[in-house]
């Protein structure tokens, strides 16, 4: 799925990106809305990866969707 199609169905998706990454808040989730670079920062923040690795796992996590 690329991430045109996520952002628009972000409210169904935030099911599945918390079960993916189980430390991003709610709040996180919302704020994010489905944006790439919003998702990698978090990830970047909260799981202490450099900007390609975060980079990396969601866009693995987009196609796997």
């Amino acid at each position: 799925m690329n991430w045109d199609q996520i952002e628009g169905r972000w409210t169904e998706m935030k099911g599945k990106a918390r079960a993916s990454w189980g430390e991003l808040t709610d709040d996180e989730l919302d704020q994010i809305g489905g944006k790439r670079d919003q998702l990698v920062g978090k990830l970047q923040q909260k799981y202490g990866l450099a900007k390609e690795e975060a980079e990396r796992k969601a866009d693995k996590w987009a196609d796997e969707q």
